[in-house]
């Protein structure tokens, strides 16, 4: 469902007397080791660490494939499908993405899709459906579901990337254990186990695969670490008694390989695109300091965001736009609404689907953005751009800004000065990095 937002106008008193700041680009440099060769290298994780592979000869096996963006991940969904056809395995995937793209059989496959994910490219089948098995309960009672294809398979390959969570800290946030309690649990389960509230999660999640790994038909684990750069840095395959043991240690490497900014406050964010790609979020609250349960305070301090775009990989998901104070009408137009608040009921955060002021124009935008910061120079505002919060790399900064940081470590000029530019309609032109 699409919404037609009109224009408005908004009267203010002494909103044409903002001025811009001139921006520079500066580039954050972070630890660059990755994996040159990914295919090569899961082949060795799987060849090394999985034992009994002759047992897997002539069994149905679940490759779990989840929603987020992860770079190559078609590369890998094949090197993996690969892998297990030459011990004599017929592999399947499963999108196992809660209650993502739409909370649809066909919404899932079509998330997967965008990621080149196919059956075509992949050369296996996709058994996406809704439908669900209980397979145990929480302590209190609680029912755990697990998708039905996956359950009636031989054998369950839980696949997943491995970072900080955007909602809760703890020893398991967003995995390889949170894949099988709450993505493999499809619609139906993760909405019961949202109910719970994210304050449990560091509890029930290690709970209910504790319960999985009882009765359910897992084979073994995969799991990854993007470095700050969005390319794959750790991959780890672990046989089913290492599961948690695995994603705990891969959780302390994402941690620190995680993309942030060097600095710790600015006046204004303007943030060009957000998408469930990028983070379930939308824009990574381990970033920008900001989430729907409380926020990360000592992330990021920031009064005003500016939220512009979504991803087109995001299919209309505005799963982040509530972290905004400010968008434009053209940005809420482009949003599904079914899509994003049936995320948002998903996961028991009504305040995720709240609509924040709009305007109709960037300009408008930003100067709306400067003007209601407390207590600030607006004639020297400390504004702050990027792409989305998985390009941490080169961003833009204004000038005052960056006479505050120019000499922290991992800090480089990259060009600039230069006045931010804006089309005839008074929308800003896209970022080139």
């Amino acid at each position: 469902m699409f919404i037609e937002f009109p224009e408005i106008k908004i009267p203010v008193e002494g909103l044409d007397r903002i001025r811009f700041p001139e921006m520079v680009t500066i580039r954050q440099t972070y630890d660059p080791q990755k994996i040159e060769d990914l295919g090569a290298h899961i082949r060795r994780e799987l060849e090394t660490r999985i034992p009994d592979r002759a047992g897997f000869k002539g069994k149905r096996l679940c490759l779990t494939v989840g929603s987020r963006g992860i770079p190559h991940l078609a590369l890998m969904v094949k090197t993996i499908c690969d892998v297990v056809k030459e011990w004599g395995a017929r592999p399947f995937i499963v999108p196992a993405m809660g209650s993502h793209g739409g909370a649809s059989a066909a919404g899932q496959t079509e998330m997967l899709a965008g990621y080149g994910v196919t059956e075509d490219a992949i050369g296996v089948p996709i058994l996406s459906s809704m439908e669900v098995v209980q397979y145990g309960t929480l302590p209190d009672g609680k029912p755990l579901y697990c998708d039905k294809n996956a359950w009636e398979s031989d054998g369950i390959i839980v696949f997943n990337k491995v970072k900080p969570h955007t909602d809760f800290r703890g020893r398991h946030e967003s995995g390889i254990a949170k894949m099988i309690a709450i993505g493999l649990a499809k619609h139906k389960g993760a909405s019961v186990f949202h109910m719970k509230g994210f304050a449990s999660f560091p509890e029930i999640v290690p709970q209910a695969v504790e319960t999985f790994l009882k009765v359910a038909p897992v084979a073994f684990a995969i799991g990854l670490v993007q470095n700050a750069y969005d390319e794959i840095c750790t991959i780890e395959a672990c046989p089913r008694d290492k599961i948690l043991e695995t994603d705990a240690r891969l959780l302390e490497i994402a941690k620190e390989k995680i993309a942030n900014f060097k600095f710790k406050s600015c006046d204004v964010l303007i943030i060009d695109e957000i998408g469930k790609n990028i983070s379930g979020n939308g824009h990574d609250p381990n970033v920008v300091g900001r989430n729907n349960s409380g926020d990360f305070p000592e992330v990021f301090s920031v009064q005003r965001v500016f939220i512009r775009g979504l991803t087109e990989e995001t299919h209309h998901n505005g799963c982040g736009l509530s972290g905004a104070d400010i968008t434009t009408g053209r940005c809420l137009n482009g949003v599904d609404w079914v899509s994003t608040w049936t995320n948002v009921v998903t996961a028991n955060r009504l305040n995720g689907g709240r609509i924040p002021v709009y305007v109709n124009t960037d300009r408008e935008a930003l100067q709306f953005a400067i003007k209601t910061c407390d207590n600030i120079d607006s004639s020297r505002p400390r504004v702050v751009r990027i792409k989305n919060t998985l390009c941490m790399t080169e961003i833009e900064v204004s000038v005052p800004l960056y006479e505050e940081i120019k000499d922290l470590d991992g800090i480089e000029l990259v060009k600039g000065p230069h006045d931010i530019a804006f089309d005839p309609q008074g929308f800003m032109t896209n970022l080139e990095f």
